[in-house]
């Protein structure tokens, strides 16, 4: 090694710092999720088209997870309990979810799919999913699983 040079970390650049292999990672996210964004709203236009981008997400955990309580929903997204009760309010508006009392708790309310809710939904995400099938038709399949398991682990990793 020279004087003026240091040890650099792996994939950084001399001097700058800079790891490519991150800056690259940073870039491609952005996109994805700049797509995703808009990818939110065409499906909350698809379940109805008064719904809020926002809320499509809502339908998800609501199919995946079942009923809960809006505090569950609020703390699983990050969000207040007005912010919460705005959009529930919205979607029971529109027909595609409703409250029923907590069995566990007679003063509090579960939150679930409407029958509409949950049919309005699955179709959306169904055709999503014919979508991706189409899109990623010349990839093998161990590299969509592979795909699908790094995902999990960066989501997993992020909650942490």
């Amino acid at each position: 090694m020279h004087g003026s040079e240091s040890p650099r970390e792996p994939g950084a650049t001399a001097g700058a710092g800079v790891d490519h292999e991150f800056l690259a990672l940073e870039r491609e996210l952005a996109v994805f999720l700049r797509r995703a964004r808009a990818s939110s709203g065409e499906m909350a236009r698809e379940v109805h088209p008064e719904l809020e981008p926002a809320a499509y997400g809502l339908l998800v955990r609501l199919e995946s997870a079942g009923r809960q309580r809006a505090t569950e929903l609020a703390a699983y997204f990050g969000v207040g309990k007005a912010t919460m009760s705005r959009q529930l309010r919205a979607l029971e508006d529109l027909g595609l979810v409703d409250r029923e009392p907590d069995p566990a708790d007679g003063r509090a309310w579960l939150v679930r799919l409407t029958e509409e809710g949950l049919a309005r939904f699955r179709s959306v995400r169904d055709a999503r999913r014919g979508r991706y099938v189409r899109k990623l038709a010349a990839w093998d399949r161990a590299e969509v699983a592979e795909l699908a398991r790094l995902l999990h682990q960066l989501n997993t990793r992020a909650e942490e």
